[in-house]
């Protein structure tokens, strides 16, 4: 039962931007955290923005003024803009909902590739 549902991923040059989408139920989208992770080849998943249910937000500092996370609530989808990508962006990129500490839902992830 797939709870978060990804798109937006591709190919993408250097330089260029890319907007991520995670569509999920109300109930999960209204009481829980989304956050938005990526995990390189060979690397360990990490945190790259998240956003409370309050619209607080918060950002890994390899992405700060590149990346943007934001929620639509009628839609009950939330989005990472991402500009100005850099070949070390390169990932496979997950939605999450829950603590950022320890998720409880997690998407199938897609893949981003940025080209030097």
């Amino acid at each position: 039962q797939v709870q978060l549902v990804e798109s937006g991923g591709g190919l993408v040059q250097a330089g260029g931007s890319l907007r991520l989408s995670c569509a999920t139920s109300r109930y999960i989208f209204s009481i829980n955290t989304m956050g938005w992770y990526r995990q390189a080849p060979g690397k360990q998943r990490e945190l790259v923005a998240f956003i409370t249910s309050s619209a607080s937000t918060n950002y890994a500092d390899s992405v700060k003024g590149r990346f943007t996370i934001s929620r639509d609530i009628a839609e009950n989808t939330v989005y990472l803009q991402m500009n100005n990508l850099k070949p070390e962006d390169t990932a496979v990129y997950y939605c999450s909902a829950g603590p950022t500490s320890n998720p409880r839902f997690w998407g199938q992830g897609t893949q981003v590739t940025v080209s030097s």
